[in-house]
């Protein structure tokens, strides 16, 4: 599907966090200063492929779009030879908007991304990838039900994940009207909690429902299985961008703190990728995942051998994103840096000087490696 099995991610969260604070990761991150150089050093890596940023807060003024500020990012996979997936949406939108307002929102979000299809069309032909909204779930969650991202509401989660599902719908049709071999991967995290030992029946139904419906629900609706009203169906699916990290697993009740690498009641990530093929029979990247610090050489380890086992069980998985590939700041906490990309970044007056992750970077070699020849996707087991 991809010119590399192992794509890389640029973090490109725009917005305002729980303090109000603006936010824009890739600026904060140098990566809009040096794109050309971000992909070189990709490109002697390895790695072919990435996701990278529209940003639509800054492209968009009232409806009016400037895509000046994402052509040094196109230009740049076109100079270095990069499949793009291109991220038209993560967390910001422009703030004269409200995204409650589904009769204003989803419109003009549907026109930036007509917008931003064609402007993607002038840099080349081939297959073109969008990813209209990401992380819906956890947007919902962070803005909608406990106030930590704009719109800083509470207790409308649902309410703002339907909204977002409704625009995602709108923009994929939109995209397709532009493009209409365009594929979409619409990403969103695999989350799995347990119950306390000792748990009541409504903590284990609780339980439940999040793992068995809940945390699958954006995908649902669109693809037309949940509130076929707002038009959703297969093809707007199509493929199916899961993001996993270590924090993804955890007790009800301890949210925050996530389960033990050596508890018993964690389940494999290969288990969890394999459960959304069956769930929806499509193909499947993961879209993100990293570890941190010195867990990032053998996460990428356990990342190679994990592909291969369902590879070979006939699993469509068609990449790995390794994200982010630069180390970042926190959202909430702008002078604190996140250690999680093969390269780190390290200040120097003006500058922010890439310094490589050798174990990461060594791991990566060996995981290219072994990438197995895959075959042709079979149908999920029921």
């Amino acid at each position: 599907m991809f010119r590399s099995f192992y794509l890389a991610g640029f973090e490109c969260a725009t917005g305002r966090n729980m303090h109000g604070e603006w936010i824009d990761q890739i600026a904060a991150t140098g990566h809009d200063l040096h794109a050309d150089a971000d992909y070189a050093l990709l490109a002697q890596a390895g790695i072919h492929a990435v996701r990278e940023a529209i940003r639509w807060p800054l492209v968009d003024r009232g409806g009016e779009f400037d895509f000046a500020c994402a052509a040094p990012f196109a230009q740049a996979a076109v100079r270095h030879g990069f499949d793009v997936i291109w991220d038209l949406f993560h967390y910001g939108y422009p703030e004269d908007l409200d995204p409650f307002d589904r009769a204003t929102f989803v419109p003009r979000f549907a026109a930036y991304c007509r917008a931003a299809a064609r402007f993607v069309a002038r840099y080349g032909d081939g297959t073109h990838y969008f990813t209209p909204v990401n992380e819906p779930s956890f947007f919902a969650w962070a803005g909608g039900e406990v106030g930590r991202f704009a719109p800083h509401a509470r207790g409308r989660g649902f309410e703002l994940k339907v909204a977002l599902a409704h625009a995602a719908i709108e923009g994929i049709a939109a995209i397709r009207e532009e493009l209409p071999d365009a594929r979409i991967v619409n990403v969103d995290p695999i989350c799995r909690v347990v119950a306390p030992s000792g748990a009541d029946a409504q903590a284990l139904e609780h339980a439940r429902q999040f793992n068995e419906e809940w945390v699958f629900e954006f995908w649902d609706i669109v693809g037309g299985r949940k509130m076929p009203q707002l038009g959703g169906s297969p093809g707007h699916l199509d493929i199916v961008g899961i993001n996993y990290y270590w924090t993804n697993q955890w007790e009800l009740g301890s949210e925050g703190v996530p389960l033990g690498d050596h508890d018993p009641r964690r389940v494999p990530l290969s288990q969890l990728v394999r459960d959304a093929w069956r769930r929806y029979g499509h193909d499947i990247v993961i879209t993100e995942t990293s570890a941190l610090g010195d867990a990032r050489a053998p996460w990428i380890g356990e990342l190679s051998a994990m592909s291969g086992q369902l590879i070979a069980q006939g699993v469509p998985l068609h990449g790995i994103c390794l994200y982010p590939i630069l180390g970042m700041p926190e959202w909430h906490a702008r002078d604190q840096w996140a250690l999680m990309g093969l390269w780190d970044l390290e200040r120097e007056g003006d500058l922010l000087h890439r310094r490589p992750c050798s174990p990461g970077l060594l791991a990566l070699q060996a995981a290219q490696r072994a990438v197995p020849p895959r075959r042709g996707p079979r149908k999920p087991r029921a």
